[in-house]
């Protein structure tokens, strides 16, 4: 049985702490938000009163926070590495740059514990199924210590590099993809629908062509609705194509499609729906083409 500090119960973290809660571990649980607190607590979890306290003692410390200025106050504004056990592992799980965890496993190992650079995909649903994939990079020994918490909370989970910020890159990778991947499926429908097709009979065509993707069969039937309910918002590829970005810029990697779907993302988040369905950005080509919104 592992003892464990979780940080971040979001729409992500909160299950991932309750299904680490069923395999059996002791988890506390550190957020600002006070009834996902009590829905730990009572799910048997412990509702830490503050960072520091949460990770006393604590073999591990999971940060499943929004970004990397989240995971540097918990560790080291509000005194949570200090307090972790000696040797203890912090595995950082959000999705940052990574020059900011190589920055952040600096000063872990510096303050003699230990650090795992571990990101997840899966979204929502598989945090609650327990089956994300896990990217996780640092010294072998370290990953083989975590493997059982990670466990708990994933299904695919694979040891990519033993130098913290491999595990973040490869991160980016996968939304670079994803990212590009919508984009391309609502400029496809865009061109589409500015000469009358019908999208219904397009989809139902592209999703049994070599055309096909995961993301034209999941979110193209979201981009023929007005207002589909929202899995990923369009805010979140605003900030993971950011991140795609700015590991570009540090690796000298140019990314010229990946940059091209940021701005539109971005062009609608700008418009005031940086919270609707990423599906929407579709709507950006309409605005573009001068096409009235489908759905």
């Amino acid at each position: 049985m592992t003892t464990i500090a979780f940080a971040g119960l979001g729409s992500m973290g909160l299950p991932m702490a309750k299904n680490l809660l069923a395999a059996g571990h002791v988890v506390r649980g550190i957020d600002l938000n006070s009834a996902a607190l009590a829905t730990l607590a009572e799910a048997g979890g412990e509702a830490a009163a503050d960072a520091a306290s949460a990770a006393s003692g604590a073999d591990v410390l999971i940060l499943m926070v929004v970004n990397a200025a989240q995971a540097e106050q918990v560790l080291f504004d509000n005194g949570a590495l200090e307090t972790l056990a000696d040797h203890g592992i912090v595995c950082l799980m959000a999705t940052c740059p990574p020059a900011a965890v190589e920055r952040i496993a600096a000063r872990v190992s510096a303050a003699g514990r230990r650090f795992v650079d571990a990101p997840v995909s899966g979204g929502t649903a598989g945090a609650i199924a327990g089956s994300l994939t896990i990217m996780a990079a640092c010294e072998r020994t370290t990953f083989e210590a975590v493997q059982p918490v990670f466990e708990g909370i994933g299904l695919r989970i694979f040891h990519v590099g033993e130098r913290a910020g491999q595990g973040a890159t490869v991160k980016a990778v996968n939304q670079l993809l994803c990212g590009v991947h919508i984009a391309v499926v609502a400029e496809a429908f865009a061109l589409a629908a500015k000469v009358g097709v019908d999208l219904p009979v397009l989809l139902e065509i592209m999703g049994g062509s070599a055309a096909s993707s995961w993301m034209l069969k999941d979110r193209g039937p979201r981009m023929l609705q007005a207002e589909p309910e929202v899995s990923s918002a369009v805010d979140i590829f605003v900030k993971d194509l950011g991140i795609v970005l700015e590991a570009g810029r540090d690796a000298q990697a140019a990314l010229p499609i990946a940059a091209v779907a940021h701005q539109l993302f971005l062009a609608t988040s700008g418009r005031g729906e940086g919270r609707a369905d990423d599906s929407q950005v579709i709507r950006s080509y309409y605005a573009l083409n001068g096409t009235p919104t489908q759905g």
